[in-house]
C-alpha cells in the first residue's frame, strides 16, 4: 500500500479533479488568511469569511474522501459530490 504522502503526490500529478480540489482549497486558505489579517471587518466581510470557511471544509472533506477511496478501494463510503459538480 502507498504511504499517504506518496498517494497525495501521485494524485496531484495524475488526477486533474484532485489537483483542482487542492488548488481551490489553497486559494480559499489564502483568502481567509488575508481576511483574518484585517483588524476590522464589516458584516459583509464576516459573512464572506464564514462562507469561505464552509466551502474550504467541503473541499477538505472531498479531498479526504478521495484519499480514503484510493487507500481502501473496496470500502464502501457515502456518496460525495463529483469533481464536475465543483464548478460554480
Amino acid at each position: 500500500m502507498m504511504r499517504s504522502h506518496e498517494l497525495w503526490e501521485t494524485l496531484l500529478q495524475n488526477d486533474n479533479g484532485f489537483r483542482q480540489l487542492v488548488e481551490q482549497h489553497q486559494e480559499l486558505d489564502e483568502c481567509l488568511r488575508k481576511l483574518s489579517q484585517q483588524p476590522y471587518r464589516t458584516s459583509t466581510e464576516e459573512l464572506e469569511k464564514s462562507n469561505l470557511k464552509k466551502r474550504k471544509l467541503q473541499l477538505k472533506d472531498q479531498i479526504e474522501h478521495i484519499l480514503r477511496k484510493q487507500k481502501h478501494p473496496s470500502t464502501k463510503t457515502s456518496p460525495q459530490v463529483s469533481h464536475s459538480d465543483l464548478r460554480g
